[in-house]
This record gives structure tokens, sequence and C-alpha cells, in this order.
């Protein structure tokens, strides 16, 4: 879609796709084979939703979403802009599942603007996943991860901070990082990571 004006974006849906006929697919969107999207679901603008995955009629994607294959969305999950899923990261929303019981209602999960889900993740229902953090391949999330954390492991656990570029931040000084790339980060009282303006670390 480079070079092509937004108002003539449309979205793509192969030919073996199944999309029922009251999803919602944002402009630009591109639906690949065997995907299927529940009536309901919402799917913001330039999202790509790879082979074989699934999408729960109360799942909501917002803009440049990508799932890759083997991704499956069941109710209750909610994906800010720019959330990249892993292929085969597994997702659950019943903390006490039965078979042919439902909750009356599922807890919510909610992936965070700019994080990053990595291949074979479990996530577990009712957290969320802060603002650019990433979650390392194979790990088993079991509470919330904070903005720009990344997280291994089973249980999943706090490695090291990341700068929304993906690279890691060099061990805090006097609570204030660079990255190679130029953004500034300083660390609150309350242990979380904020990016800063330039000004304010010079």
């Amino acid at each position: 879609m480079i070079g092509i004006p937004d108002r003539m974006k449309t979205s793509f849906i192969h030919p073996q796709a199944l999309v029922d006929s009251d999803a919602v697919i944002g402009v630009g969107s591109r639906i690949w084979a065997f995907a299927h999207i529940l009536g309901g679901a919402v799917i913001g603008e330039d999202c790509n939703i790879c082979d074989h995955t699934f999408v729960e009629g109360a799942v909501r994607l917002g803009h440049r979403v990508t799932l890759k294959c083997g991704v499956y969305l069941w109710d209750g999950l909610i994906l800010e802009d720019d959330v990249f899923v892993g292929p085969c990261a597994a997702f659950t929303n019943d903390l006490r599942p039965r078979s042919r019981q439902h909750p009356a209602q599922y807890p919510s999960t909610t992936l965070r603007q700019g994080c990053s889900i990595g291949a074979n993740a479990t996530i577990l229902p009712g957290i969320t996943v802060g603002r650019f953090a990433m979650v390392g391949a194979g790990a088993v999330v079991t509470r919330s991860v904070p903005d720009f954390a990344l997280v291994a492991g089973n249980p999943a656990r706090f490695r090291a901070w990341i700068c929304r570029c993906g690279h890691k931040l060099e061990p805090l000084l006097h609570g204030r990082a660079i990255c190679a790339c130029g953004l500034r980060y300083e660390l609150k009282t309350d242990q979380s990571l904020q990016e800063t303006p330039t000004s304010v670390l010079t």
C-alpha cells in the first residue's frame, strides 16, 4: 500500500478466509487464507491477519496490528494500535474452564500500544501487557507487564527495560537511560519507566 492515498485503500480478504458479514474490517487491512473473523469483531486499519487465525466476536483490534499464523483471540481481548503477536501465541479467557460452561462475563485482557508477544507465549486472562513491552518466546505470563518491560520464562519475570524501538536499555544511571536510537527514559518513584523529553535530561 506504499504510495497509495488513504482514500484509495481497501481491505483485502483472501478468497479462502471466512469473515462474517457483521465483522468490521478497517481499510487497508489484510485477512489471509483460513482466517475466521466472527461477527461483531472489530479490526482496525492496516492490520495484517495471517493464515490460520481466529478472532471471536467481542474482540477489538486497533490499527496496524499484526497477528502471525496460528493465533486465536477470544472474547475479552483488546489489542491497541501497533501490537505484534507472534506465531502460535496462546491467549486464554477463563481461569476455571469446564466443558460447556461459560462465565457470565469474560475477564478483560489488554495489550497496550506497541507491545510485542513472542512466538508460543501464553497469556493468562485478566492482565495487561504494557505499552511497548515485550514478552519473550515461550513465556507464560501470569501477571500484568509494565510499560517498556521485557519479560521471559515460566512464569514470566522481568528481565530488562527496553526502548520503544525494541532494544534493551543500558543499566539505569540515577534512574535515567538513553537508548542508542536517541530516546530517553526516566524511572519514576512508582517504579514505572517513562519516556522523557530531551530537554529534561540535558
